[in-house]
């Protein structure tokens, strides 16, 4: 009590109604109380003995039997558009890649999200469990530490911003500004406090699995896993219009266009038009134009049109480019809200 004046004034009898107003008027209080009953004290009653403050915000009562929880809402919200700007002021970065950390953010929202097993309701991007090991050194999240890294100050900057939000929102942020659709954010992400949230590794998809069917079997096992379709699945690999493949991360090498901050359905079209062949390097086996050489497949992206099923939806957005777009935002956005139960209602 000593420490929480507010509730302090509180005395033996006082309604909710009442709490509720003494509890808003203390700096960092809560605007919402919870009670069982229609009375939080009651005359006579024995002392409570008030929970801690936990780091989410909440503290528990129980009272006779009774119990009721003290909601304590952030006190402070982000300002979404600041957020917004600042994630824009850092995307630009002439010493990595192509001039664009885009693609990685992208990367690294991805894979956050990837985790969710829809059978488990296990992983997904709320948490940020990726800040932990072991979760952080899993092969697949090779590299994403830049991400982490370049997005810190970012967070740090803005009371109120979870890591979790601040990871899906500079993602949809650098889809925008590299040329595609505008994704309605939501948030209301939170994050944990350490790696024993952090998913098994062998959740994020493979390039190769050794075989042809084999690879096409992982695929949709791995999406299918999340609850995605063969249409969404086949939107979302559209984001290798983006960036690059690196030998030091993934072991492979190189882009999959030549306008790898532009997002476009460029990748579908090269899927379709360009002429593939064995790459001969030291490296995993990997295909590249023989137009040139200068771009890469992986045989997961070749899976997508040795497939029917997928080859029909890569045939539709290598010639539509805005259904593309309309189909890959619902699909992000989709991929991105997995496992996330606490969603504002409204888009920032």
């Amino acid at each position: 009590f000593n420490h929480h004046p507010p509730l302090a004034m509180l005395r033996w009898g006082t309604s909710a109604r009442t709490a509720a107003r003494v509890f808003a008027r203390g700096r960092g209080a809560s605007k919402r109380l919870m009670s069982t009953g229609a009375r939080a004290f009651t005359a006579g009653a024995a002392r409570p003995s008030f929970g801690k403050i936990l780091a989410g915000g909440a503290a528990a009562t129980t009272l006779a039997g009774l119990s009721f929880t003290v909601a304590h809402c952030a006190a402070v919200k982000p300002d979404w558009k600041k957020v917004r700007d600042d994630v824009k002021a850092i995307l630009d970065e002439d010493d990595y890649d192509d001039g664009s950390i885009g693609p990685l953010l992208i990367r690294l929202a991805w894979h956050a999200s990837g985790t969710y097993e829809a059978s488990t309701k296990t992983g997904g991007s709320d948490g940020a469990t990726m800040r932990f090991p072991p979760e952080a050194t899993h092969g697949a999240n090779a590299g994403l530490a830049e991400a982490r890294k370049r997005l810190e100050p970012i967070q740090a900057k803005h009371p109120g911003l979870s890591y979790a939000d601040l990871w899906i929102l500079a993602s949809y942020v650098a889809i925008e500004e590299m040329g595609g659709p505008k994704i309605p954010f939501r948030a209301g992400r939170s994050d944990r406090s350490s790696g024993e949230w952090c998913t098994p590794d062998g959740r994020l998809p493979a390039a190769d699995m050794g075989t042809k069917p084999s690879t096409i079997t992982h695929i949709r096992d791995i999406f299918y896993r999340m609850g995605m379709n063969d249409q969404e699945i086949v939107a979302l690999c559209g984001a290798h219009a983006l960036g690059r493949c690196h030998t030091s991360r993934s072991g492979y090498d190189g882009p999959w266009t030549r306008a790898p901050t532009t997002f476009s359905n460029e990748y579908f079209r090269l899927l379709l038009e360009a002429t593939w062949k064995k790459k001969e390097w030291k490296g995993p086996m990997q295909y590249e134009n023989s137009d040139g050489a200068d771009l890469m497949m992986l045989p997961s992206d070749l899976a997508l049109v040795e497939d029917d099923a997928f080859k029909k939806w890569v045939e539709v957005y290598a010639k539509d480019e805005k259904k593309f777009f309309n189909d890959f935002s619902k699909a992000y956005a989709k991929l991105t809200e997995l496992g996330c139960n606490n969603l504002e209602r409204g888009t920032k």
